[in-house]
């Protein structure tokens, strides 16, 4: 059909790729048709600007009808867990304590007894047992793991930094607008599951790197780095490369019998202050929480005081009421429960979504293991959808949403042409909403499947 010839569709939302044959103009992601040149001149105003994969689905979505109030909707797309009320979680506050105290500056290393809340979690869940300990001074609070993560960067010499993909979206812009480093591109294959070998570390190395980052569960592919390969990565990186490790869903494992535990490089770390691993989680995911925007880095006194240095020009810091609000989240015994749970409600979803896509003919090699995403392989589906931009396209008109899998083909100098991209035919599927809205949109995906059989 007309309307999904490859050109059209990049023509629609790609009109600078369009005109340059593929090649980027110089945006870390592809420019929606709105942004196509201004009709009046904006002094000092960057237009080449970005979005993140989710941002731009959900703005094609609008132009459909979609809205979060909408309920013909299923957005399978956006990155965050469902906020209500799961069997066996505890409740979530309605009312935030507002008092005087709390409307002075909160320090931006953040409150100091939510700082000491996360040591303790970190010291009971991964270093029992460990001669070296975390404290409050090991922890920086920071209003979201994005604002997190710019502070590293911000933080950061000049150094080759290795990333892999494919990966968080939102990492292209933080990697394209710090000069202070040079990113370092890193492709995982997809016939190995996307699988970090030691070999590739090593190589990286040998390159020069002395920073690599990292998600760890894997977002979008929802595997995970674990056990003996994720002690040998720190072996191998203690004494010449800082880790980041973005371990933002670490609690959403289904691999040990969903009994609330986790995996967490921080259980890998000799000495606290002196093995470079920064560590960045929050509330986003593993609490339910995304809106609250209260987020940890966690890693060596000596990172961390720059890291509430770089706060100090780049956000200001946390919300304090929220910070506070926080503290009593993390009580050791009520987060095993609290995960337990979470991990039960979530692996149920997973298995009900990996069902229903079998029967559609998608098929899988390594069902995820974590994180509530999975990463679709549109290889076996009728031409006409079996690339990213056409599937996507062809599921707006059902009313669902997903993400392109060239989003994650992470490209900040934008020196790759889209057409190459080796997810050009992947989508990420997020399994975050509530279970009615996962029966909608596997409805709607089965609808247009079925559309294109021959």
């Amino acid at each position: 059909m007309a309307e999904f010839e490859e050109d059209v569709v990049l023509e629609k939302y790609w009109p600078e790729e369009a005109a340059h044959e593929g090649k980027s103009a110089g945006s870390t992601v592809p420019l929606s048709h709105h942004f196509e040149g201004p009709k009046h001149n904006f002094p000092g105003l960057e237009m080449k600007m970005g979005a993140t994969g989710v941002i731009w689905t959900t703005d094609r979505a609008a132009e459909k009808g979609f809205s979060h109030e909408n309920p013909e909707w299923a957005n399978l797309g956006q990155g965050a867990p469902e906020v209500g009320p799961i069997p066996g979680c505890f409740k979530r506050p309605d009312v935030i304590d507002a008092s005087e105290e709390s409307r002075e500056y909160a320090s931006t290393a953040g409150v100091k007894e939510l700082r000491e809340a996360v040591a303790n979690l970190y010291n009971h869940d991964y270093r029992e047992g460990k001669e070296s300990k975390y404290t409050y001074e090991n922890v920086c609070i920071v209003p979201g793991g994005r604002a997190g993560l710019i502070r590293i960067a911000a933080i950061l010499s000049d150094v080759y930094l290795s990333f892999f993909f494919p990966d968080y979206t939102a990492y292209a812009e933080m990697l394209a607008l710090f000069k202070n480093f040079s990113p370092i591109p890193v492709p995982l294959r997809a016939d190995d599951d996307y699988q970090v070998h030691l070999d590739i570390i090593r190589a990286e190395l040998d390159r020069g790197v002395s920073a690599l980052l990292t998600s760890n569960p894997r977002n979008p592919t929802g595997q995970a780095m674990r056990d003996q390969d994720l002690k040998d990565l720190q072996d191998m990186c203690r004494k010449r490369c800082l880790l980041i490790m973005d371990e933002f869903y670490t609690r959403y494992n289904y691999e040990d019998g969903c009994n609330g535990s986790s995996v967490s490089s921080a259980a890998n770390i000799i000495n606290v202050n002196e093995d470079p691993v920064l560590i960045v989680d929050g509330l986003t995911k593993s609490f339910r929480l995304p809106g609250w925007r209260i987020c940890w880095i966690v890693g060596p006194k000596s990172y961390i005081k720059a890291l509430a240095s770089a706060g100090s020009f780049l956000d200001g810091g946390s919300n304090a009421p929220f910070q506070k609000a926080a503290v009593p989240f993390l009580e050791p015994s009520l987060v095993k429960k609290e995960m337990t749970a979470l991990q039960v409600h979530f692996k149920a979803k997973r298995d009900y979504c990996i069902d229903r896509l079998e029967k559609m003919g998608f098929k899988f090699h390594q069902v995820p293991t974590t994180t509530f995403y999975i990463w679709l392989d549109l290889s076996p589906l009728p031409k006409e959808i079996n690339s990213s931009l056409h599937f996507f396209e062809a599921c707006l008109e059902e009313k669902v949403i997903m993400v392109p899998g060239i989003f994650f083909d992470l490209n900040p100098l934008a020196r790759r042409e889209i057409h190459h991209s080796p997810y050009y035919h992947f989508m990420r599927l997020s399994y975050g909403p509530p279970m009615e809205n996962l029966v909608k949109g596997m409805d709607a995906i089965e609808r247009v499947i079925n559309k294109y059989k021959k």
